[in-house]
C-alpha cells in the first residue's frame, strides 16, 4: 500500500478502492463470501484476468482474504478481512446510493440531480 504524506485519508481510501471493479467486488463480497466463478457471474462484464488482478491487489492491501481448499476441483473462496469491516459500511452506503441514483435516473432522467442539489 502506498501512503502519501499529508494525505487527508480520503485520497488513500480512493486509491485503494478506486478502479473500475473494486467497489463492485466489495459489494459482492459484502453480501456473502463467493467463489471466484460466482464472483464473475455476479459482476457482469469483468474478465477473468481483471477479476484475478483486482482480487490480488485487494489482498495485498489487506481488504480481501483468499481461502483455498484442497478439493477436486479446487475451491477458492474470498472473504472481506476484519481490516475491511470498517470500510464495508461505507461501501454498502455507496452501493445503496448508486442503486438509488440508477433508479432515479432511469425513472426520470431530467430529475436525476434534483435530490442532490
Amino acid at each position: 500500500m502506498t501512503v502519501i504524506p499529508k494525505d487527508c485519508g480520503f485520497t488513500t481510501a480512493i486509491r485503494i478502492i478506486g478502479g473500475k471493479w473494486k467497489i463492485d467486488i466489495l459489494c459482492a463480497l459484502n453480501t456473502a463470501p463467493p467463489r471466484f466463478g460466482r464472483l464473475r457471474q455476479i459482476i457482469p462484464g469483468i474478465s477473468e484476468k481483471m477479476l484475478e488482478q483486482q482480487l490480488r491487489e485487494m489482498e495485498a492491501d489487506g481488504l480481501v482474504r483468499r481461502e483455498s481448499h484442497d478439493t477436486s476441483p479446487p475451491k477458492v473462496v474470498y472473504f472481506l478481512t476484519p481490516h475491511c469491516a470498517a470500510l464495508s459500511a461505507g461501501v454498502a452506503s455507496l452501493c445503496q446510493w448508486g442503486e438509488l441514483h440508477l433508479r432515479q435516473t432511469v425513472a426520470a432522467p431530467e430529475l436525476a440531480g434534483a435530490d442532490y442539489a
